[in-house]
């Protein structure tokens, strides 16, 4: 039997070699006799133009394929993101190449969704500060910080995609009222939902807690800025579990400065690593995390078991599902690469 070559890009592993996630699912790999998998050499932050020669296959965490990475030979048939963004890949150019780029929502979904509650949870109930009460002594202080039941309260949702209606599942029994703001979603869709669509204006104004978790594009770039925040209830929440640039932080960063909303809970930054010297960091009305709110076990186990299963699809001569450059699936260079390799 004719092996089909993966290669799995090398910042999956720790310095002891070892996979630094743990658990990524590649079993659905092993299961699978013609799939021989191997770890790139570190190639650095760009795959080169050998790897499209070489192999059939790639798992890609973060180096990035470029048109001169895809460019470089006619074997190369899917590229399987580990995780749901795909800034690294040149999506254009793996069209234009024949080649398929597939990334994991339903792995994601559920985790991401489980933070967003925590977030949630955390910031109703004043859970950072009082923290800091207890460990400094200052419990007589704790009148100070009441928090915010949320039994009625309105959460505002930004985006109502995979994993939007994903946290209106885990959400569910809190007993709040749902609203969202999504210009790609049918009232019907909404409904069946269970939740209120309107304008992204009336969203910041109404809600309580307001989460954003749609997708960055040029259109949602800076889609709170300065004027949009400014419309939040002094006692609203912001939460931001998708992409930093969607918020403009430094308007965000004075808006909490001056106590103009109630908080927020930060996952994501306009440049990561943030900056140590950033004022956000100073605050005490904010919770942050190192893009890594949701990084658990389930996570990667699911993502990777997504990612695993693209390729097994693949390696049969079969259209995976999550594939982001759709307009490839119908062109004949595709269509043979997958004839070819069902046949081995």
């Amino acid at each position: 039997m004719t092996q089909i070559r993966l290669g799995i890009t090398r910042d999956f592993l720790n310095a002891e070699g070892e996979l630094g996630f743990g658990d990524i699912g590649l079993e659905e790999l092993r299961r699978d006799p013609r799939i021989q998998a191997e770890f790139l050499p570190d190639f650095g932050s760009e795959l080169p133009p050998s790897v499209a020669n070489d192999f059939d296959a790639l798992l890609v965490l973060a180096p990035k394929v470029t048109v001169a990475t895809v460019a470089g030979g006619q074997r190369l048939t899917i590229i399987a993101r580990f995780g749901v963004g795909y800034d690294n890949v040149d999506v254009s150019a793996c069209t234009q190449h024949d080649v398929l780029l597939t990334i994991t929502p339903s792995g994601v979904r559920r985790p991401v969704a489980v933070s967003a509650l925590s977030l949630l949870l955390a910031l109703s109930h004043q859970l950072l500060v009082k923290d800091r009460l207890t460990r400094e002594g200052r419990w007589s202080e704790k009148l100070n910080h009441m928090g915010v039941g949320l039994t009625g309260r309105t959460l505002g949702l930004i985006g109502l995609g995979n994993i939007g209606n994903e946290i209106l599942r885990v959400v569910a029994p809190l007993e709040m009222r749902h609203v969202a703001f999504d210009p790609f979603v049918s009232p019907d869709a909404a409904k069946q939902s269970g939740v209120e669509l309107m304008g992204l204006e009336s969203l910041l104004e109404q809600s309580d807690f307001v989460i954003v978790c749609c997708a960055l594009t040029p259109e949602t770039h800076h889609l709170l800025n300065a004027a949009q925040l400014a419309r939040m209830k002094p006692t609203a929440f912001l939460i931001n579990v998708a992409r930093g640039p969607i918020v403009d932080q430094a308007a965000l960063t004075t808006l909490l400065q001056q106590r103009k909303i109630g908080g927020a809970g930060l996952d994501v930054f306009e440049k990561e690593p943030i900056d140590p010297a950033d004022s956000l960091l100073k605050l005490d009305n904010v919770i942050l995390s190192p893009h890594a709110v949701c990084w658990t076990d389930e996570l990667f186990r699911g993502i990777g078991q997504a990612a695993c299963q693209s390729i097994v699809e693949v390696a049969a001569g079969r259209v995976p599902p999550d594939v982001v450059n759709r307009d490839v699936i119908g062109r004949p260079g595709l269509k043979q690469k997958l004839s070819e390799l069902a046949s081995r």
